[in-house]
């Protein structure tokens, strides 16, 4: 999913756009963690690596750790290579997400989630979730194809003012389409991008307790380009590709992929039961 198309003249955003193609085309994944990212608790169960290209989160008994961007964004492209713990780790719960910004929080928050629920089985559970003026519970789950914990694989949010789509490896896995003209909800504030590793045992496990014996749990990223535009610019111009016209729907291969997925490897969707569809109005359109 390349974003190179065409730049507009649109002087506003004009420095912006080279400033973010720039970046993405000439620096691409060997661009630093401290560049984009700083850690916002237990320094100590964070890592290094290669020059700071990679970084590795750690959980034990005594505390996970957490990261997030430096900047606040109003759309764009978040994409970001991840490698899941490899011991047995149920309880165990990895994320990368979108965060309306904790420090201005005023308790209706908006949020679009990764979590990578922990195992201790073949199968590898990934949860997705929004939330929008503080209402979440719009959870689906999947089962992923392939094994997260043998090397990276790339997870992006695609964020525009007409749709959310999360991928794997670049096939959408779910979509999520703004019908707030219908009195759905669908965020609307300024997000920062955050990653992290905690004890999630109380509901990611299905009861079962974190082993500590397995521990440390460990998590790496990589690729810290944020292909975003900065909150107070003009984020909705169609001038950033990611809001370009073919940004608003998934193109036929991307839509053939993902019902593929749909079909293939979910296993629950909220909109699904009856709670869901009563709830949520977005559901009607399942």
């Amino acid at each position: 999913m390349g974003f190179l198309g065409i730049i507009t003249f649109f002087p506003p955003l004009l420095v912006l756009m080279i400033m973010i193609r720039v970046k993405n085309r000439v620096v691409g994944e060997e661009l630093t963690f401290d560049e984009n990212y700083f850690i916002t608790y237990s320094q100590d169960h964070f890592v290094r690596l290669q020059g700071g290209s990679e970084v590795q989160l750690s959980l034990d008994q005594a505390s996970g750790t957490c990261f997030k961007s430096k900047l606040e964004y109003g759309s764009g492209y978040f994409p970001m290579k991840l490698k899941l713990p490899s011991r047995a780790s149920p309880g165990v719960v990895t994320t990368f997400y979108l965060h309306s910004n904790l420090d201005n929080d005023t308790g209706a928050h908006d949020e679009l989630d990764f979590e990578f629920l922990g195992t201790e089985g073949p199968e590898h559970i990934l949860q997705t979730n929004i939330f929008a003026n503080d209402t979440g519970g719009r959870e689906q789950r999947l089962r992923l194809w392939f094994d997260p914990t043998l090397t990276f694989h790339s997870y992006s949010i695609l964020w525009n003012s007409h749709q959310i789509v999360f991928f794997v490896d670049e096939i959408p896995i779910r979509v999520f389409k703004n019908h707030t003209s219908i009195g759905g909800r669908y965020p609307s504030q300024a997000m920062v991008v955050m990653g992290s590793i905690w004890n999630g045992e109380a509901w990611a496990s299905g009861g079962k307790k974190v082993d500590w014996s397995q521990a440390p749990f460990q998590a790496n990223y990589k690729g810290f380009v944020i292909l975003g535009c900065p909150f107070g610019n003009r984020c909705d111009s169609e001038a950033l590709e990611w809001n370009s016209g073919r940004q608003w729907q998934l193109n036929p291969r991307q839509q053939e992929l993902y019902e593929d997925v749909k079909r293939t490897y979910v296993y629950y969707d909220y909109c699904s039961n009856p709670t869901g569809r009563e709830l949520y109005k977005e559901c009607q359109f399942e």
